[in-house]
């Protein structure tokens, strides 16, 4: 239990610094008073998978930055609570098919909100996948980015927002798909 305070604090600092401190500046971040409490703590954080060693320096691992995932929470009437095992996910793990093609967007606007995509939300975009009719996409149309949904009608691609209060965007001159939107995430409480 006294790792997970002292994982904790590590979590704490990374998200503050996006680094971790000289091995003598960790007594301090993780409360402990000597060095050789520190290296062990590193030695059993390493063992469990959450830090990796790197050039003589230690490093997160991807498990550093899981979450953990209790289940399945209904939204409708409440179910009783279970004492399943929790397992670890990532963001990345659930929205990120390949991090080399994806890109993140942030949602401006209504015109998708019927698609479940309201303002300030933020997309999870596939540059250069194959978009087909009917998928949410990130578009360049006319030289003005979007994100609509991807139709096409009579040999002709336009895009079509969620929200019946916005026409059909069908491109004067070019449209360019950036990406597919593959999923989204809202921040609910600052």
């Amino acid at each position: 239990m006294r790792d997970e305070q002292h994982l904790a604090a590590l979590r704490a600092y990374w998200k503050a610094h996006q680094a971790f401190p000289a091995m003598a500046k960790l007594c301090e971040v993780v409360g402990l008073s000597s060095s050789s409490s520190v290296f062990a703590l590193i030695g059993r954080l390493v063992e469990a998978g959450y830090l990796e060693r790197v050039e003589g320096r230690i490093a997160p691992t991807k498990r550093f930055f899981a979450r953990p995932l209790i289940g399945a929470v209904r939204a409708g009437i409440p179910q009783p609570a279970t004492d399943e095992a929790l397992d670890l996910v990532t963001i990345d793990d659930y929205l990120v098919d390949d991090p080399n093609r994806s890109i993140l967007c942030r949602v401006r606007g209504e015109s998708m909100r019927e698609a479940g995509l309201l303002d300030g939300d933020i997309v999870v975009v596939e540059r250069n996948a194959p978009a087909s009719p009917g998928d949410i996409v990130v578009a360049v149309v006319d030289g003005e980015l979007t994100v609509k949904h991807l139709r096409r009608a009579n040999d002709r691609y336009f895009l079509q927002a969620a929200n019946p209060d916005f026409a059909d965007i069908y491109p004067k001159g070019s449209l360019e798909i950036l990406g597919v939107v593959i999923g989204s995430f809202r921040r609910m409480r600052r």
